[in-house]
């Protein structure tokens, strides 16, 4: 249930990315709301999305919806799960651990970047039964062998392996900004913070964050500049078949793959032992002419099967973008760049409040479609006139 005092101000995520986005220094904002290229891919990630036209059946049996979803043995309450944010302590200061304890709270699921601020270490005790460890794979093996390690240590039970960054991206509104990774504050930047105190206040308390899955692998000496170049050496190339292989006998656990477009990646991935897939572009920011998740959804569900395990993510705003990628064919959804918004918008209250919010949204679009059971949402989905 949500709380009528928070709905007055944030009835929705629009609110929340609204309010959100008058907090955030310009470099901020670009780097969140952005893409690659012309960033045509983050447009029709929502409009596609929007697009999905859904059926309602208003003679059907009376029941409550049930929302609960089993994925990959672990039960959430909700058929959604934080996306991996990277950054996420740069972007709104101490948001990573606020984000993953609102999850734990409520029983969904929390999927850890790689990229994250916070490590490994310290957000798996938060996030509970629910957390997975969002794996970029380093180029050096030893460096691989150990994240894995670490990631089981800390009590993960599964990590989703992300292909789709082969190589280094072109984000127009990074390079104009001066954002590189890891940060450096300069001039441009630091009149930019003047102009938002609250962020600037929060980042003055906990200091410039650090890369800390990153960070005991950097160069003894160096400093920023060596720890960029490791970096842009270490996240570089293709996550080859053989490659995919050795990180499936590496992890014990469950295992993902994330960045999936294409029904020959679904299959190969399930071939060499994956778990299931998440259809994903991420978020538009790889490739601006890929196709988006409801463009590919549908077909790679019909090649898989009912049984196989399908996340999904891209432009999921509402609890009704959740129930049309369910509709589409997926089992579950990630949710990212809303998660910043509700931290950067309401601090603390923000995740959990923006969970409740999500959860509330796609019962009320079950009971309008007649869908007792999420796996009804499937029979939903509007293709023409009957």
């Amino acid at each position: 249930m949500t709380d009528p005092r928070l709905d007055r101000r944030f009835p929705d995520a629009a609110a929340m990315e609204t309010a959100a986005l008058r907090r955030l220094p310009g470099f901020i904002r670009d780097y969140v709301e952005g893409g690659i290229g012309a960033e045509g891919a983050v447009a029709r990630n929502i409009a596609d999305l929007r697009a999905v036209r859904l059926l309602p059946r208003y003679l059907a049996v009376d029941a409550a919806p049930e929302t609960r979803v089993t994925v990959a043995g672990a039960v959430w309450s909700a058929p959604f799960a934080v996306a991996p944010l990277g950054l996420g302590g740069l972007i709104w200061p101490g948001c990573e651990p606020v984000i993953a304890r609102a999850a734990a709270a409520a029983g969904v699921g929390h999927v850890l970047s790689t990229y994250a601020t916070s490590g490994v270490e310290k957000i798996g005790p938060i996030a509970g039964p629910g957390g997975w460890f969002q794996l970029y794979p380093p180029a050096d093996p030893g460096m691989e062998a150990d994240m894995i390690a670490r990631a089981r240590v800390a009590g993960y039970a599964g990590i989703i392996v992300t292909i789709d960054i082969p190589g280094v991206t072109r984000r127009r509104r990074d390079m104009q900004s001066g954002l590189v990774v890891p940060p450096r504050i300069g001039p441009r930047m630091l009149a930019q913070i003047a102009g938002r105190p609250a962020w600037a206040l929060g980042m003055a308390r906990r200091g410039i964050p650090v890369f800390e899955n990153f960070a005991p692998y950097y160069p003894k000496q160096g400093g920023l500049d060596a720890a960029a170049d490791f970096i842009g050496r270490m996240m570089t190339g293709h996550i080859t078949p053989d490659g995919l292989g050795r990180i499936r006998a590496a992890w014990p656990g469950r295992l993902l793959v994330k960045g999936v477009l294409s029904v020959a990646d679904a299959e190969l991935a399930l071939s060499l032992g994956a778990d299931g897939i998440v259809v994903s572009n991420h978020g538009g920011r790889q490739l601006d002419a890929a196709p988006t998740a409801p463009d590919v959804l549908p077909g790679i569900r019909a090649r898989l099967g009912e049984g196989a395990l399908i996340l999904s993510d891209g432009g999921v705003r509402s609890g009704l973008d959740v129930a049309r990628m369910i509709a589409l064919g997926a089992d579950a959804v990630l949710v990212g760049r809303p998660f910043l918004h509700a931290a950067a918008a309401l601090g603390a209250r923000g995740p959990g409040h923006l969970i409740d919010v999500l959860r509330a949204e796609l019962e009320t679009t079950m009971v309008q479609l007649g869908c007792a059971r999420l796996s009804d949402l499937r029979g939903r989905l509007w293709q023409g006139a009957e």
